[in-house]
């Protein structure tokens, strides 16, 4: 048996297995069916939206929402650059240019540099097709400030939430701002329905097109007509059926990855020159909550006397899954060259942070299991450095870091 612990598995048992068997008794095998009916509404009902339509992929749900405003080669969107291809690649795949933004402590986009990025692309005279906010690790972005700089900019906010379904901010839920959002419903997410993703929205038209473009842009005859191009980007009604189930064990679920967040708080709070990634709830003067989706630590080398990358390393050798938080966009090879806005904050967190294990299946005793490993890892590194008593040596890299 393999008995690596893993940064997010799927969390599925009776009630997936006994959504699947409805299914497939149901004899909707095929693409679509009353599944994913009842899912889009449960989806829209939970993130307090009118409309809701269940893909293929949160990257699909993100191509079919800037197709249905027009984005297209020329122009121009701006997007965080701290994220996964999907944001960047989906921008891409329209014809147009995306254009990256730096991130601040939270990693989530900075609303001073976006409020920059913007003023100095109308400026240059260049068309900002659409926002594209990214929701990192389970924390909404500072969606009041974004909204009134893409209305300044005449351009449409579409929100990446493929990671935060089930957090908040300002009491509204995760997947209710912007003028779309886009969920993801991948292996590695809170909830999952094996692949898949659901696009958000309140305008009836977005809904309708996004429906007809998803589904190959298939006229309504008999025959089959195509006066336009079209994708295969629909869920299908036995994943649609592991997602009702999954929705309804979402709120366990958060609180099983908020109680390991907690644990991996109290075994900081004991390292030197490690702190906790993100920036507190309400840091920015909103009220928020996680959705706990990944819990990641921040190592300064020069305080704790090893780096991130060696604790990764370490870990992962025996059999703990640890990884870099995301490579910005900017540094990525595909995307080198592109217009960014940086002020080096997600380069830094790149380097000096580590997400660890934070599944909702992950049991108390691997939970021991990691938190013992850092431990011990951590202890030895200190150990190895004879010279590291000296980092202390000043009262500015003596006092730990911590949130």
């Amino acid at each position: 048996m393999n008995d690596r612990i893993l940064l997010s598995p799927p969390d599925t048992g009776p009630a997936e297995e006994e959504a699947v068997l409805r299914a497939l008794r149901g004899g909707w095998v095929a693409p679509l069916g009353p599944e994913v009916d009842a899912f889009e509404e449960e989806i829209a009902s939970y993130t307090g939206r009118k409309h809701a339509v269940a893909l293929s992929s949160g990257t699909a749900a993100l191509h079919l929402g800037l197709l249905n405003y027009g984005v297209g080669p020329g122009d121009v969107v701006v997007t965080a650059t701290m994220t996964f291809a999907a944001t960047a690649n989906a921008i891409t795949y329209t014809g147009a240019e995306p254009v990256f933004v730096d991130c601040d402590e939270t990693g989530n986009i900075d609303v001073d540099l976006l409020d920059h990025a913007v003023t100095d692309l109308q400026a240059q005279g260049r068309r900002i097709a659409a926002i594209v906010p990214v929701d990192l690790l389970g924390k909404v972005a500072n969606y009041e400030r974004i909204t009134e700089i893409a209305a300044r900019a005449g351009a449409p906010v579409l929100s990446d939430a493929a990671e935060s379904l089930g957090a908040w901010r300002n009491g509204r839920p995760a997947g209710s701002f912007g003028d779309v959002s886009i969920l993801s419903f991948n292996g590695n997410k809170v909830m999952t329905t094996s692949g898949g993703g659901m696009l958000l929205t309140d305008d009836p038209h977005v809904a309708t097109r996004t429906r007809y473009l998803a589904t190959q842009a298939r006229q309504p005859v008999l025959h089959y007509e195509h006066t336009e191009i079209g994708y295969n980007y629909r869920l299908s009604n036995i994943l649609a059926a592991i997602g009702r189930a999954q929705l309804g064990r979402l709120d366990e679920m958060i609180a099983r990855r908020r109680w390991n967040r907690l644990r991996y708080r109290e075994m900081v709070s004991a390292l030197r020159g490690v702190q906790m990634f993100g920036a507190p709830d309400g840091s920015d003067g909103a009220p928020t909550r996680d959705n706990y989706w990944l819990t990641s630590i921040l190592v300064d080398p020069d305080a704790a006397g090893w780096s991130a990358s060696t604790l990764a390393t370490r870990l992962n050798a025996g059999g703990i899954e640890a990884r870099p938080l995301w490579k910005p966009m900017h540094l990525q090879p595909v995307y080198g060259g592109l217009l960014s806005y940086v002020n080096g904050t997600s380069e830094r967190l790149h380097s000096s942070g580590l997400s660890l294990p934070s599944g909702s299946v992950m049991t108390p005793a691997q939970l021991d299991r990691v938190i013992q490993t850092v431990q011990e890892v951590t202890g030895d590194l200190h150990r190895a450095v004879p010279d590291a008593s000296a980092l202390t040596a000043s009262p500015s890299t003596s006092a730990p870091h911590s949130r």
